[in-house]
């Protein structure tokens, strides 16, 4: 009968125990782990385990890598070309009024401003002078739009006539969760109305303007109507910071965000109409104009 011997390797309580099973007619030892599922030989003796008591050594907890918010540079950088993301800070400040209408932009001070180079900034110029906010001269350089009282009346009767097209297709196509969005964007004007806040007033404004021309479902519609906007945006608010009041408009808005919601198409398109050319009116009065005749037009059929 052929004897087989074990020895023991102990190693400090808190690791396993290693049992090597050795044979008088092996050519080696055999290392099994006390974790193995190998069949134990015969006659070997049983694997130790640490005591209860015995402490175990922690294991490190996996933190699970944390996401980027919407606004974090890397997340910006992923969804937006450098120049992108300059373009939008210069529209910004522009229509913020950071950037006073007819204010020349130079180069190097809005590359050293933002902290980029300038090739970025020429390329940002451009596309907005493609939307409208800028201006470019040859040998001159670039200067934020300024837009007068008569290039402002046309850019409003186009508009209007804009508004009309886009209240009837929405009020076809709205659906009651669309129309909600409607009166969301109406209720955050009413409230920033009601402190007197110019900004997040202008800001609901625009929203709902557009949201409307969005659900026209028109993309021509909705590229030529963002850059009538920014235009009257220019003059709206150098006319309304001197004057120092508020469009308010309330009763006209709600009344639009109704007619879309009941599907009443030609209401819908009248009262849009009417209130861009209402919304013309009253900036004439903030800037001292006095009342201004309302131009002639033809019924729709």
């Amino acid at each position: 009968m052929r004897r087989r011997s074990a020895a023991r390797i102990l190693a400090p309580p808190h690791c396993r125990l290693l049992t090597i099973y050795t044979s008088p007619t092996s050519n080696g030892n055999v290392l099994k782990s006390a974790s193995s599922r190998a069949r134990r030989l015969p006659g070997a003796p049983a694997v130790l385990r640490p005591a209860s008591g015995t402490p175990q050594p922690r294991k490190a907890a996996v933190v699970p890598p944390r996401a980027v918010g919407a606004d974090h540079p890397i997340t910006l950088l992923k969804a937006h070309s450098l120049t992108g993301l300059v373009q939008r800070e210069i529209e910004r400040m522009i229509l913020a009024g950071d950037l006073a209408a007819g204010a020349q932009l130079r180069e190097t001070e809005v590359a050293a401003m933002l902290g980029v180079s300038r090739g970025p900034v020429r390329e940002a110029f451009r596309a907005l002078e493609e939307s409208g906010l800028v201006r470019l001269e040859k040998n001159r350089g670039a200067f934020v739009r300024q837009i007068d009282v008569d290039e402002a009346d046309d850019i409003f009767e186009v508009r209007a006539v804009l508004d009309e097209f886009a209240g009837r297709r929405a009020a076809q196509s709205a659906s009651p969760g669309e129309a909600a969005q409607l009166r969301d964007l109406v209720l955050r004007m009413e409230k920033a109305a009601g402190r007197g806040d110019v900004d997040a007033y202008h800001d609901a404004n625009l929203a709902f303007h557009d949201r409307i021309v969005e659900l026209a479902g028109n993309p021509k519609l909705t590229t030529l109507y963002r850059r009538l906007v920014n235009e009257l945006h220019l003059h709206r608010r150098t006319a309304l910071g001197q004057a120092g009041i508020l469009p308010l408009s309330m009763r006209e808005h709600r009344a639009i965000v109704e007619h879309i919601a009941a599907r009443q198409a030609a209401a819908a398109g009248r009262a849009l109409y009417e209130h861009a050319m209402s919304s013309r009116a009253r900036v004439h009065r903030s800037a001292g104009d006095g009342e201004v005749a309302p131009r002639t037009r033809k019924a729709s059929r």
